[in-house]
């Protein structure tokens, strides 16, 4: 099934939607194909800007041959630029005045991650680092590969995030399976689905968490300490099979793909099957609705919002492609209570849909800039948007949400 939101050039003056009491602005605009966001210390805003590899898979077979015809309608599987830009704001006025090329020659770039002096880069097929100098607009030097990442002919999930952990010892990094859901036969799925553990000092990496389908957001709950990701699940199931999630990543847990969903629930389209890992597969603890492309993933740890949103999630929903009502192409917020989600999500930032139905936007990555506003990658609508209370007094920051 194909309910695509085909792409629209967005009319002029548009802004995208947002609760009462938050005003929403074009942080920046021209970008090509924005994916990710990462806010340094000093304040500077990453961006990569990337898609698809040209090696995707999402074209081979008659069946992949339409799959990417539809995949371009909704703005996907465009060349990738294959570059990191730094956007700079000035002190205090919530747009980016500097705009400059970071990196360059990329392979597919995604995740960003500063540790002490030291800038690490997925691409998609490696994690490579390169000296940083807090201040410099560009980096003109090649890097390091410090470690292969699973890729190879197929990658059917190109994107890899990764996040450190505080002591800055680690790296977190996600991969995505090989497969909607086991059809290129379980081998294809050999070190994938999963989220890798990689020691900075020794250049070892380790499975930490395994059968997660395509996990993208990674983040820190800043109440409990867990580590959180989002998780695109499996499709042709239905419309409402299965639930899109984010949970609490535990070490050594296994997640159910290919051969089961949300827990111990069996997809008897995958042979052969295991019961052993069926048995031991865990339940996530916060489902984000069918299809919805939950990618982006920030934890609210700042005091510019009102008190409802601090601890609470964002996470960005780029928007189903199979579903019947269409549903995502929205950033929702989940509020948290003692480091677990409650309640159902909002809508923090919506509006992308046409009545006829047309996708103006599609927000994928999600970040804090330095002031505490939020921003959101935008890679139709080449843009990241910044959403922060309208008058910024301890009188806003006190206000209920929506107010």
């Amino acid at each position: 099934m194909v309910n695509i939101a085909p792409v629209q050039a967005r009319p002029q003056g548009f802004v995208p939607t947002v609760p009462d009491g938050f005003l929403v602005t074009e942080f920046a605009a021209g970008l090509a194909h924005p994916r990710w966001l990462y806010t340094l210390p000093n304040g500077d805003v990453l961006v990569a800007e990337s898609d698809a590899p040209k090696e995707h898979d999402e074209g081979s077979g008659l069946f992949g041959w339409v799959r990417k015809q539809v995949m371009k309608r909704a703005g996907a599987g465009v060349p990738s630029p294959d570059r990191i830009v730094l956007l700079r704001a000035a002190h205090g006025s919530g747009v980016a005045t500097t705009q400059t090329m970071f990196l360059r020659g990329l392979h597919s770039p995604f995740g960003m991650a500063l540790v002490g002096n030291q800038l690490y880069v997925a691409d998609t097929d490696a994690l490579l680092r390169f000296d940083y100098v807090t201040g410099t607009t560009r980096i003109t030097s090649s890097g390091v590969k410090v470690a292969d990442l699973p890729a190879g002919p197929i990658n059917h999930h190109w994107t890899k995030n990764i996040l450190a952990d505080r002591s800055g010892k680690h790296l977190y990094i996600t991969v995505g399976s090989n497969s909607n859901a086991g059809e290129n036969g379980v081998g294809a799925e050999e070190g994938r689905a999963r989220i890798l553990v990689y020691d900075i000092a020794t250049g070892q990496m380790r499975p930490f968490a395994t059968g997660l389908r395509n996990p993208n957001g990674l983040a820190w709950q800043p109440n409990s300490g867990a580590l959180w990701t989002t998780v695109n699940e499996r499709d042709d199931l239905g419309n409402n099979l299965v639930p899109d999630y984010m949970t609490a990543v535990k070490d050594g847990a296994f997640y159910g793909f290919p051969y089961s969903y949300y827990g111990q629930h069996i997809d008897t389209r995958v042979t052969p099957q295991r019961p052993d890992l069926v048995a031991r597969a865990i339940v996530p603890d916060y489902a984000l609705g069918n299809h919805t492309a939950s990618l982006g993933l920030v934890f609210y740890d700042r005091t510019l919002f009102p008190p409802h949103y601090r601890g609470g999630a964002f996470v960005g929903q780029h928007g189903s492609w199979n579903r019947k009502p269409r549903t995502g192409y929205k950033v929702v917020f989940v509020p948290f209570v003692d480091g677990k989600p409650v309640g159902v999500p909002e809508d923090f930032l919506s509006g992308f849909l046409t009545e006829d139905g047309h996708a103006v936007g599609r927000p994928v990555g999600v970040a804090l800039d330095a002031a505490g506003a939020l921003l959101v990658a935008d890679d139709i609508g080449n843009a990241v948007w910044r959403v922060a209370p309208r008058i910024n007094d301890k009188s806003a920051a006190d206000a209920p949400a929506g107010k």
